[in-house]
């Protein structure tokens, strides 16, 4: 047996009970009672709709029905009634046929609408009554009850939900002007229900569009539980989802039967994730008041910012007092328009022309804040009695409710599917024929389907293929601050996409900018965003430190090695290149050195050119002198080249000349030490003087020495050519502010030093020399000068090892180095030219007395005087 056949089985074996239940007790107590409790309206007319709606709300524990709606309840019903006289007035529709309905109240209660509901299908299920019998032994008279061949209802999802699963048993199609639940767009489920309000899915894709505009993407969601507040909630979450860009926070749903301080807690959840100010809110109006009085009493007021369903829409109940901590709510609400129509005739409804209402009575207490008289109810003292001379409108407040105009369209539809069913199957009938005796359900759902119509709003009344009506919806926002009169505004409408006017809104204390709600505020230039594992709204900013730049929102790149970031860190820019400015302090003090050394060489050689044959200039050995002093004064002229401009011809000519003139003066010491060091190891031997000690041979032993360093820059030339290279690693400090690319020659700190090794090696072997002649006589050629000179070049050059090298991590290496170079180079000429040549000048000129030929001494004289007394010694 199947599901439909079970629950088919249930409801006739209840319908069985009830009826029962009716004849047994049937009898005055129970008619005052049923007159005090009425149950539903009967309207009479040929063809007969149903209709459900919240008159009351839903009562305690233990009791189905609470106080009175007036807006959602007797508004809705009076929109019905109000639509019926309209249509049983009107000569073009449904001519000659009247419609007359059955009218429920739900008690906003699904369970209690499911046991309200079967009064529709009563007439569609065959009754055995052979077993029930009066108290005289008779078979009880029971009345046939109307056939209902369509409902109007319900209002509330959960309700429509229920009221479903009965009717389509039946084949009875049902039309809600209020249920907005996507599950009940599920047309093999619920194959019988149509809507003339969009369903929640339209909603929320509604909602999310707006959320977006305001630019938010971080978000919680309230719904309360029910099929209304959760399933719209899941159609917004599911629809984001698909969007992406929109992160939910937290997503808390209402209990039916909130415990006491259940409120507070859920404001206390939603401050767990504070950043996500923006509360997507499905939710029936009692718990909108009460999140809103949470709020406010968690000292909240403006920090949450509420973007409603159309159950919050632009109704005053559910802010009532709590208007400040609404402000700023954005709400939502399918396309209405006022019906000035019902206006007029809710507004001349009294006691006495309304009496079809059986609820009117119950409302006019309520909304005019008296007593009527009645039968069974006991008068309250402290309540004014009711004159029934009131007014509505007049005497207390009104605003039509919002599906007023829905309820309106659900019955013009019921009526225009009937009234094209009687057109195809009653054609020129005055009333219903035998084909429409009994209306057959499915085809009515046909007809009602294909209706297309203007409705009372003006706006076309269709339905697709799941019964659902077209997605319009109006745009609210609750205003309080700079207007003069505080309420909802229209700040946008929703038809399939958004027109949004941001520049209409205002939030709290009359901010005109969008306040943000945002797990994550975008980064600052320059920074990268770090993902929040599992939440894709949410980030860390992290900053592109160094040489790093912004690739893209995710990721940090390197600048390639010859450029730096730019300031804001968006991309590279090239590194600025650089060298050493004659203007530069690194660069004027040896500049300014070498300068003087060279005038100083100059003269020296000026002068000893001038004076060629004079004794002291020929007793200091004029050939190797001359080769010195040019050695002296290519040391000198490297400072120029050192500095100057690298490029391929002067890298070349750094590579020949560093080395060269360094190395063409300590070959010349190097073979006059040689040959002082022979001449008197020579002496102690033999009186014969030592071989190669003339001036030809000492000038090829030099230009031999000199020879292996020409040899080898060559060489060095022939491996690796001369070229400039830029250096971007030097001056590459941790702020790339400061970064520099340093145009320079290709020699590597270990080059230099090799191009410089043969000139040390021959500083240090002239040095043993000059350490192992120290004991000729003083005035013995230039034995001590050259010693003295030795000693001091070795200092100069110990103290520049460790400077050279040790700044190899500073950031201007590259002028410490050259500068320290090019100093310790011309101290060293320095040395040399002022302690070998500077006193022979002094002599020359300021002296020329002395500059005179002595008396000549043999070789074995000088030798004996070197070697073994203190006797007075000269040798020129």
């Amino acid at each position: 047996m199947t599901s439909s056949s079970l629950l088919f089985l249930w409801l006739s074996l209840l319908l069985r009970y009830q009826i029962w239940l009716q004849l047994l007790w049937l009898g005055p107590a129970s008619q005052a009672q049923q007159g005090t409790q009425p149950q539903s309206i009967k309207i009479e007319g040929d063809i007969t709709l149903g209709g459900l709606f919240p008159v009351h709300a839903r009562g305690p524990a233990g009791i189905p029905c609470g106080e009175i709606k007036r807006e959602k309840g007797i508004h809705r019903l009076e929109a019905l009634l109000y639509a019926l006289d309209q249509i049983n007035n009107d000569p073009d529709l449904l001519p000659n046929i009247t419609l007359g309905a059955r009218i429920l109240d739900t008690c906003s209660r699904d369970t209690y609408a499911l046991e309200q509901s079967l009064t529709f299908v009563q007439a569609l299920i065959q009754k055995d009554n052979s077993d029930v019998r009066c108290s005289n032994g008779e078979p009880p008279i029971i009345p046939k009850p109307e056939r209902v061949v369509g409902v109007i209802g319900a209002s509330g999802s959960s309700v429509s939900i229920m009221v479903a699963n009965v009717l389509r048993l039946f084949a009875i199609p049902q039309i809600s002007y209020a249920s907005t639940a996507p599950e009940l767009s599920d047309n093999s489920r619920y194959e019988f229900f149509s809507r003339v309000v969009p369903p929640d899915s339209y909603q929320a894709q509604a909602m999310l569009d707006i959320v977006k505009a305001m630019g938010w993407n971080y978000v919680s969601t309230l719904a309360s539980e029910g099929n209304y507040g959760e399933s719209g909630v899941d159609a917004f979450i599911q629809i984001s989802r698909e969007a992406g860009g929109l992160c939910i926070a937290q997503s808390i749903k209402i209990p039916r039967e909130p415990r006491p301080g259940e409120f507070d807690k859920i404001v206390k959840r939603l401050m767990e994730t504070s950043n996500a100010r923006g509360v997507i809110i499905f939710a029936n109006e009692d718990d909108i008041k009460r999140v809103l009085q949470a709020a406010k009493r968690a000292n909240l007021t403006g920090h949450f910012l509420f973007v409603g369903s159309d159950s919050w829409g632009a109704k005053s109940s559910p802010i009532e007092d709590q208007e400040e901590v609404a402000e700023g709510a954005v709400t939502i609400l399918p396309k209405r328009a006022s019906i000035d129509g019902f206006d007029e005739y809710f507004t001349s409804r009294s006691l006495e022309n309304n009496r079809r209402n059986i609820w009117f009575a119950e409302f006019w207490e309520d909304d005019f804040k008296c007593k009527l008289t009645r039968p069974g109810i006991k008068y309250d003292p402290d309540r004014r009695k009711c004159t029934g001379e009131e007014r509505i409108s007049q005497d207390s407040q009104y605003e039509q409710e919002g599906k007023v105009q829905f309820v309106i369209d659900a019955v013009y539809a019921m009526a225009h599917a009937l009234h094209s069913m009687h057109m195809d199957l009653c054609p020129g009938s005055m009333g219903v024929c035998e084909k429409m005796d009994p209306v057959e359900g499915r085809m009515l759902l046909q007809y009602i389907r294909s209706v297309n119509f203007n409705g009372s709003a003006g706006t076309a009344v269709m339905f697709n293929e799941n019964g659902d009506a077209p997605g319009r919806y109006d745009i609210f926002q609750y205003q309080m601050s700079n207007v003069s009169n505080p309420g909802y505004r229209v700040i946008g409408q929703w038809t399939n996409h958004l027109r949004l006017n941001l520049e209409d809104m205002q939030w709290s204390g009359g901010e005109q900018k969008v306040p943000d709600s945002v797990c994550s505020f975008p980064c600052e230039s320059g920074e990268r965003k770090k993902m929040v594992k599992g939440v894709p709204c949410c980030w860390h900013c992290e900053l592109c430190d160094g040489y790093q730049f912004v690739l893209d929102e995710f990721t940090c790149d390197m600048c390639p090695f010859d450029m730096r970031p730019l300031k804001n860190r968006t991309g590279c820019r090239p590194t600025p290149i650089i060298k050493l400015e004659w203007s530069s302090p690194w660069a004027i003090i040896p500049v300014f050195l070498a300068i003087l050394g060279i005038l100083a060489t100059t003269g020296v050689i000026s002068t000893f050119v001038r004076f060629n044959d004079t004794p002291i200039v020929r007793a200091s050995g004029r050939e190797l002198s001359y080769v010195l002093l040019t050695g002296i004064f290519l040391i000198y002229l490297i400072t120029f080249l050192m500095i100057a401009e690298p490029s391929v011809v002067v890298c070349a000519f750094r590579r020949l000349l560093l080395g060269l003139g360094m190395c063409i003066s300590y070959s010349a010491m190097l073979t006059k030490t040689n040959r002082i060091y022979r001449i008197f190891e020579q002496g102690k031997k033999s009186v014969t003087p030592p071989k190669f000690i003339s001036p030809t041979s000492q000038l090829l032993i030099t230009f031999i020495l000199i020879s292996v360093q020409l040899l080898g820059v060559f060489v060095w030339f022939g491996v690796e050519p001369p070229h400039t290279t830029i250096d971007y690693e030097e001056q590459k400090p941790p702020n790339p502010e400061f970064a520099r690319g340093i145009l320079k020659c290709d020699m590597s700190d270990l080059s230099l030093i090799l191009c410089l090794s043969y000139s040390i090696l021959l500083m240090i072997t002239c040095t043993v020399y000059a350490i192992k002649s120290r004991g000729v006589p003083e005035t013995f050629n230039e034995a001590k000068p050259i010693g003295f000179t030795m000693y001091t070049t070795c200092i100069i050059w110990l103290a520049f090892v460790p400077i050279f090298f040790g700044t190899a991590q500073s950031t201007e290496k590259m002028f410490i180095q050259t500068t320290t170079l090019t100093v310790s180079m011309s101290l060293s000429a320095t040395v040399s030219l002022g302690m070998l040549y500077i006193p022979k000048v002094y002599v020359i000129i300021f002296h020329p007395e002395q500059n005179v030929q002595k008396r000549k001494r043999s070789f074995k004289a000088v030798v004996q005087a070197a070697t073994g007394s203190d006797a007075d010694k000269s040798f020129t």
